[in-house]
């Protein structure tokens, strides 16, 4: 896996920013470069650590991060650059600074906030335009349980109606002990979706040291992601079931 990925979940909180450290440790573990752009980080003040520094503390220091925008206030980019009075990121400077970084990395990885269609700003660019002036493919981080079908088949639905290509898709936080929506959701989400399953990240992945991360990380992602599960086995550790 090399070159610009994109990187968007169905929704918050459903562990983009862990997944994106697997895949950058992945490539790291595989020899490459990479570098982990967050166009805008909303709800962190100036000076906290955020996404970037998630993914740097998880897969390792030498991964480059860059962060174009900021905003105090949890919200959509969008609305949070507008009540702040700070300037909007635009597609355009997203996919600009996701090329400078390509030229002297292997692989860039461009994490969006929230989902693909959240706006950044009151024009209604999203990071699926970025994506497009990229065209980049696109990774879809996604919920384990019940409704994720439907979510996850939305924004692989509006991936496809932008011309844009679904690199794959991956569960960001697989419990230890899934219920039944959740097992059969590893057999119906590549239907559901159009897409690859190509990865899942064990609940509480994020709270790992360095060391045990980057060692983990490439059995959570199949070989579309830089990983080593087999796509083919359902019942893989990686999964929990």
């Amino acid at each position: 896996m090399r070159g610009i990925i994109v990187v968007t979940g169905t929704g918050t909180e459903v562990g983009k920013t862990v997944a994106t450290a697997a895949m950058a440790a992945a490539a790291l573990e595989r020899g490459l470069s990479v570098a982990v752009l967050k166009p805008a980080q909303t709800g962190v003040a100036a000076g906290e650590p955020a996404d970037v520094e998630t993914v740097r503390q998880l897969a390792g220091e030498e991964v480059t991060g860059a962060e174009l925008a900021r905003y105090p206030e949890p919200l959509a980019p969008g609305t949070a650059a507008r009540r702040s009075g700070l300037a909007c990121v635009a597609p355009a400077q997203i996919a600009e600074a996701a090329r400078r970084l390509a030229h002297v990395h292997d692989l860039v990885l461009v994490e969006g906030a929230g989902g693909l269609l959240v706006r950044f700003d009151d024009a209604g660019a999203t990071l699926a335009d970025a994506a497009r002036l990229l065209d980049a493919e696109v990774v879809v981080v996604a919920a384990a349980g019940l409704g994720t079908l439907n979510a996850t088949a939305l924004t692989t639905e509006a991936l496809r109606a932008r011309g844009l290509r679904t690199r794959g898709v991956v569960i960001g936080s697989f419990p230890a002990e899934p219920d039944l929506a959740t097992r059969c959701n590893v057999e119906d989400l590549p239907a559901a979706s159009g897409a690859a399953l190509a990865g899942a990240l064990p609940a509480g992945a994020g709270a790992m040291s360095t060391p045990d991360f980057r060692a983990a990380a490439p059995s959570w992602l199949t070989g579309r992601l830089g990983g080593s599960r087999k796509a083919s086995d359902p019942r893989s550790p990686a999964l929990g079931i």
